[in-house]
């Protein structure tokens, strides 16, 4: 999915962030977690006793029905159809809520906006029906057209959204959005009266609910739709906050009283602090204003450690060749590309090393990833496609953000390439707020992302790597990839999984991924103060479940007025 703080970044249907910070390297690990996407559990991840960090009491929450986030980043983009970023979905989990959303433990859908649905003989189309009381925070009703004008608008080949390719499999989705198909009625999304809304599918698709929690499959009122600018004034949402400020460097969020579920909702004021010095982040923290801390941090700022959260999430850093120019398209030379590669030097450090580009997940093939140097292959290769010692190859320029730990990896890359193969290697170093940007652009040949899953599926990877995909940065283009992930979506369980696994195969053995390691999610926050909260693969906290845990009175101390939360 997006970006964390300046420099780090998380890629959407997925995630892009922690470019910087976040990009696999452990800090310090006080809390495992449970890995929601395996099923499996870790044994919590916990200094030794004479490690632990020497913690200064903070003082305690000031209220506590309001809480105030610091997200490390500078700005938030409000208009989901624009965004890409982590601390955005993680908001978006307050402000829009699609017909799923996330449990906050499981991560697996559960009903937000749907009430019910049915799925259809041949499982290709689905029907929902909204919700009686789904309202927005004005209180007008959240309607079936709604959903389908949200959805129509953010596939306008003329918005270019982030995230519009997630939608290809629905029915005429792809065709609409790349400007083949004008009739928008020939888009599978259709509202058949305000509480019916009926979508058909390409393929069956049995993890389509896991999909829709994503929130760019929410509803836009009416009035915010041909809206460019919603910071301009409060954008009128469906979740269970709304904004009710938003000013330099602060977002202030209310409880919506006309949100379905108002009654499971316990905070009644949020405040998001925007900060992209990662000292001030510290400093809110330390003084105890901050209750929760999402991304970079400088650590040794903290006078209390206590809060340091580190969990394994499905997500992964990884550099890519990019097979758009000249001659990169070759398979052959980007395959000896990666066998010329010093692979343990490059994840050296790294939490968790990633050999193959998805997370080991349960029942999923295990592959044979990149791990081996070959530099006589990597030379015959080259010989093969007519470039004899890398004579004749233009200069390959690797772009990356300006961090440590890219310059690092950047500039073990370009060695390898240099004195082994003889190419002519240029780094070019892009500021933290164009880079992705910059990603987009055709003047560089090697760059570096992490993507998180936005659920636990290989899909939320292998999609963006498809030819009309606008995630796919590496514009990858291969006819057998394409045929398997079509084939995978007239397949289901384990066979399925298997035609997945020939797809990632491909990417990592044409050269066109290289895995460096599995990320880890970064927060400070007392989880012995909040409920609700809980680490997990995708590192998303839907902000509706967060309430601070009921005080404890002192023995022979009756609490007249207790601060009670019932889940439900």
């Amino acid at each position: 999915m997006m970006k964390a703080n300046g420099g780090s970044f998380v890629n959407g249907f997925g995630i892009r962030f922690a470019a910087v910070l976040l990009s696999g390297m452990l800090v310090c690990a006080c809390v495992g977690s449970p890995q929601a996407h395996t099923g499996e559990e870790n044994e919590p991840q916990t200094l030794e006793e004479n490690e632990l960090p020497q913690a200064r009491a903070r003082p305690g929450a000031q209220n506590r029905t309001e809480l105030t986030v610091v997200f490390t980043t500078s700005e938030v983009e409000l208009d989901f159809r624009k965004s890409f970023l982590v601390n955005e979905a993680e908001l978006f989990t307050a402000l829009y809520e699609g017909l799923f959303s996330y449990h906050p433990y499981t991560m697996e859908p559960v009903r937000a906006l749907a009430e019910s649905w049915k799925v259809s003989e041949d499982k290709k189309q689905w029907t929902f029906t909204i919700r009686e009381n789904a309202r927005y925070w004005n209180g007008d009703p959240v309607k079936a057209g709604d959903f389908q004008a949200a959805w129509l608008s953010l596939l306008s080949p003329n918005r270019d959204s982030p995230y519009s390719s997630l939608f290809d499999i629905i029915e005429g989705a792809r065709d609409f959005r790349l400007g083949k198909l004008r009739d928008k009625t020939k888009v599978g999304v259709s509202a058949v009266d305000d509480r019916t809304l009926v979508v058909r599918l390409n393929s069956p698709a049995s993890f389509f609910p896991s999909m829709l929690c994503h929130h760019s499959f929410s509803p836009v009122h009416p009035s915010m739709l041909d809206k460019e600018d919603w910071s301009a004034a409060p954008p009128i949402s469906n979740g269970p906050f709304y904004v009710t400020q938003n000013s330099k460097g602060i977002l202030t969020l209310e409880k919506n009283a006309h949100y379905w579920d108002a009654s499971q909702v316990a905070l009644s004021k949020l405040t998001f602090r925007l900060v992209d010095d990662e000292e001030d982040a510290a400093a809110l923290w330390n003084s105890g204003e901050a209750r929760w801390i999402s991304g970079g941090l400088n650590f040794d700022a903290l006078t209390d450690r206590s809060g340091i959260v580190v969990n394994t999430m499905f997500a992964t850093h990884y550099y890519f060749i990019r097979s758009v120019n000249k001659p990169w398209q070759d398979n052959r030379l980007r395959r000896a590309l990666s066998l010329a590669l010093p692979w343990d030097k490059l994840r050296e450090g790294h939490y968790q090393p990633a050999k193959t580009l998805i997370y080991p997940l349960s029942g999923y093939p295990k592959l044979e990833g990149l791990e081996t140097t070959d530099l006589q292959e990597a030379r015959r290769l080259l010989t093969e496609a007519g470039y004899p010692g890398g004579k004749g190859l233009p200069e390959l320029k690797i772009r990356l953000s300006p961090s440590e730990e890219a310059a690092r990896v950047g500039g073990i890359m370009a060695a390898a390439w240099i004195q082994e193969l003889g190419l002519s290697v240029k780094i070019d170093v892009v500021p933290y707020g164009n880079y992705f940007q910059a990603l987009k652009r055709n003047d560089y040949d090697v760059g570096f992302s992490t993507w998180i899953g936005d659920f636990a599926d290989p899909y939320t990877f292998l999609q963006m790597w498809r030819r009309d995909s606008n995630l796919n940065d590496a514009r990858y283009s291969d006819d057998e990839f394409e045929a398997l992930l079509d084939k995978s979506m007239t397949e289901e369980g384990q066979k399925r999984w298997e035609t997945l696994a020939q797809a990632e195969k491909i990417l990592l053995d044409r050269g066109t991924v290289l895995p460096i390691s599995y990320s880890p999610a970064f927060n400070i926050i007392d989880t012995e103060e909040l409920d609700g909260w809980f680490p997990n693969a995708l590192d998303i906290h839907p902000l509706k479940y967060l309430s601070y845990k009921q005080l404890q009175p002192l023995p022979g101390v009756v609490l007249l007025s207790p601060f009670w939360y019932n889940k439900g």
